[in-house]
This record gives structure tokens, sequence and C-alpha cells, in this order.
């Protein structure tokens, strides 16, 4: 048997104690945020560091859940990742198929989406051709813009080119055509690097906020994101609209309500993750094993 020396283990608890520390880092924010969305007024106001309130509240969430722009966005923004993360992976999969299954003028196409991500138009020539489509001030200029991510769509092509030829073969012997092929032979072994990209997809439209900056002109069609902004970074307490006090005694701080915001927009994809994240290893790795 192995025995491991007194050097071996001493690295090895230091590289424990670093990844706890790093951890613990990354999770103090949320720990902090959590505790101020349920804090009282005073005790915010006479505490340095929040990490756990001695008096817990719900007054932050009762304000922004009677807020009818908030549950608006929150709905707006549940919709883009839905109808956006389809598209993203309706496109990405069928593209990548194409090539893989060398479509006729596959690497000029190919060359196309690898010139993409080396060098883009720019944001003035890709708002003049979202303007020019029509698709300003609508939900789908979110979306049909980045409908499909050039470096996904190499990984997912791989991944196909990697599935054995015998089984296409065996396929089209049974008589299938290449849709049919596509849907009951491909798709089917390509839960793992389809569901992890759905995630990166999804995380992607959830935290859309710039695009909607610059493509909605109406206020009632941001996303989430865009409401956090003006929340958190421009101070906008307008933006939840105009909300009854008199439910409150005594009103929450600005502070306590931006946390509990952003707490209830972060919580959804956080959700989301852990029925994922047993394809998100397999599926990012198993695309890229051969070159």
């Amino acid at each position: 048997m192995y025995h491991r020396s007194l050097a071996d283990r001493i690295f090895d608890w230091t590289n424990y104690f670093l990844l706890a520390v790093l951890a613990a880092s990354m999770l103090f924010p949320f720990l902090y945020i959590f505790s101020v969305s349920f804090t009282t007024l005073d005790e915010f106001l006479h505490s340095e560091l929040l990490l756990w309130p001695k008096k817990w509240v719900v007054d932050a969430y009762v304000y922004i859940f009677q807020s009818d722009s908030f549950l608006r966005s929150m709905g707006i923004t549940v919709y883009l990742t839905v109808m956006g993360t389809l598209v993203n992976l309706f496109f990405t999969a069928t593209f990548a198929y194409a090539l893989a299954r060398h479509l006729y003028g596959h690497r000029a196409m190919q060359f196309a989406v690898l010139f993409t991500m080396l060098f883009s138009a720019g944001m003035i020539p890709t708002y003049l051709i979202v303007q020019a489509t029509g698709l300003i001030n609508s939900i789908w200029a979110l979306i049909l813009p980045s409908a499909i991510a050039p470096f996904n769509l190499i990984i997912v092509r791989q991944f196909f080119t990697n599935i054995p030829s015998e089984l296409y073969e065996a396929a089209i012997m049974d008589g299938a055509n290449e849709l049919r092929t596509f849907w009951s032979v491909v798709l089917p072994l390509s839960k793992p690097v389809l569901a992890a990209f759905a995630l990166f997809y999804a995380v992607g439209h959830w935290n859309t906020y710039f695009a909607g900056i610059l493509y909605l002109n109406d206020p009632t069609k941001w996303p989430i994101q865009v409401i956090l902004r003006q929340i958190v970074v421009q101070n906008d307490s307008k933006a939840f609209g105009a909300l009854d006090i008199s439910l409150f005694e005594n009103p929450p701080p600005p502070e306590t309500i931006q946390m509990a915001a952003i707490l209830m927009a972060t919580l959804p994809i956080l959700l989301v993750y852990p029925f994922l994240q047993k394809y998100f290893v397999k599926g990012v790795m198993v695309g890229s094993v051969k070159g």
C-alpha cells in the first residue's frame, strides 16, 4: 500500500484550505444579499457588516411583489430564457449536424462561422441590421441576433462527428432519411452536450441587460436585469412604479429592496442548475476529445 509522505499530506491540506477559503469568498456575497434582504431598517443602519439578521422581516419582498413592473419583467425574462434557449438549441443542433454530415458547401459555411469568432461587425452595424429588420422594441431583438454561438456550434459539431459512422449507416440501411436519422439517432445520443449548452444559453438570456437597453425603448418590455440596473446602478426607485407604502409602518430601506430584487432575480436560474449538473462536465468535454 502506498504511504503518502508528510510533505504530500501538507500539500493536500494546504489545497483543501485554499479551496475552502475560495468557496467561502464566493458564497459571501450570496449570504450578505440574503441577510440584508430580510433585515429591518434599524438593524441595517446600525450594522457595519450584516451576515445574519437578529430579526427577520419580509417587508422588502412584499414591497417588490406588489410591483406590476417587477412581476412583468420576471415574466418577460422567463419567456426570453425559455424561447431563446429553444431557438439557440434548434439552430445550433441542426447547423452542427449539417456540418458534421458534410453538407454541400460545409467548408465555406464552417469558415463563415469561424470568421465571426474573430471579427464582428460591431455594435452600430448590428443595431442598424436589427432596425432594418423591424425588430426594434421586440423581444426577438434579444434572441435572433444571437441565435447561434460559434464556439458552441463547433463543440456540438465535433460531438456529432465523434458519433460512430456505423450508427449513421445502420439508420440509412433501415430506410431513415437525414431528418429521421437526426431525430431518432443523433438527438437521443446528444443529451449531455445539448443539456450543457442549454444551461450556457439559458444563463446568457437570463442575464441579458445591455441588448435590452439597446433595442427595447418601451420600459414595459424590459427584462428583469434592466429593471435591476435601474434600481441598483441608476438608483431609480421609480423602476418599480408607484407602490403602496401604506402597507408598512416603516417602509423598507432602498438597500433591502435592492437585495431582495437581486436575490429573486438570481434564484430561478440557480434552481435550474442541479437538474442539468450531471450533464455539465460530460457534455462540455465529450465534444472536444478528438481534434
